[in-house]
């Protein structure tokens, strides 16, 4: 795909998968500016909120992206306030959208993140785009919310909806399942209460999640939705057999009903053959992750 300039509009900049997007959207010879509720520390950060249309509005046509990656969201399943996950993730989406149209903007390309969790828990092995969703919680909802929203806009604007699988990597919050092992591991702790440990994920490493954004970003790719996943799941008492043989040290782990969850998705592993249709390869093995993330200085 040509673009005019190679300027792109980041919401989320400073978030997590941001903080990775960011170089590797530089590396790939782009110009990132992001959003920010902070404040501003360079001249590629522009202080915005996704709640307000003005400062939003301001952002837009400050920067003239010819490309946009919205990532920005309330992403934690167990937020506290089941109202923050549709005012952020779907109107603050919404919100995004109208700005870019207001301010009579035609970028190239946007990409919107929305989640594998849409899915719920389909009884298939692999879990392709087609699948038909069955959210089990308001997380899940507000992102299919967004993603009807959305999909509304193909005819007038090219977005491509993206499904993230689970990541994981140095950096993520300790209320995420597998930074949460590490920490206990790191600190030497000598138990660790978890739910299930039965359910099994699909991890991807944040790294191969930043170059996927890169690739579909320079890819043909409009219009659709495209998981990023790595095509395999691994359960939880395997990361934790994972930790203890890399580490060289056992872990007490005992269940905690409290962190089980009644609707509790049993199994979620994606299919990525849309995705590597595209260009784009998996580098990093679950193991390889986990041991960049327990050896760390």
């Amino acid at each position: 795909m040509a673009f005019r300039s190679k300027r792109v509009l980041l919401t989320g900049a400073d978030g997590f998968t941001g903080r990775y997007l960011v170089p590797a959207l530089e590396a790939a010879g782009w110009d990132a500016y992001g959003l920010s509720q902070k404040a501003a520390t360079s001249e590629r950060e522009i202080v915005a909120d996704l709640l307000d249309t003005g400062s939003l509005a301001g952002a837009v046509k400050k920067v003239q992206p010819d490309a946009v990656i919205h990532l920005a969201a309330i992403s934690f399943v167990g937020h506290a306030d089941p109202i923050d996950f549709y005012r952020v993730n779907m109107f603050g989406t919404m919100n995004l959208l109208s700005a870019i149209q207001d301010a009579g903007l035609s970028p190239r390309k946007i990409i919107v993140a929305s989640s594998a969790n849409v899915y719920g828990n389909p009884p298939c092995e692999h879990i392709d785009e087609d699948a038909c969703p069955a959210p089990v919680n308001h997380y899940a909802m507000s992102k299919l919310a967004m993603e009807h929203m959305v999909r509304s806009h193909f005819e007038r604007l090219n977005v491509l909806i993206t499904r993230p699988f689970n990541y994981t990597g140095i950096g993520q919050d300790k209320n995420f399942l597998v930074p949460k092992i590490v920490d206990h591991f790191r600190r030497g702790a000598d138990q660790m209460e978890l739910g299930n440990l039965d359910v099994a994920r699909d991890f991807l490493d944040v790294r191969d999640v930043a170059a996927a954004y890169v690739r579909l970003l320079e890819s043909d790719a409009s219009s659709e939705v495209v998981n990023i996943c790595s095509g395999e799941a691994v359960s939880l008492q395997k990361i934790v057999s994972m930790a203890e043989q890399i580490s060289g040290r056992s872990m007490d782990v005992r269940v905690n009903p409290k962190f089980v969850r009644a609707n509790e998705i049993k199994r979620l592993a994606g299919d990525n053959l849309r995705l590597r249709s595209h260009g784009w390869k998996k580098q990093y093995s679950f193991e390889e992750t986990l041991r960049w993330m327990l050896t760390a200085d």
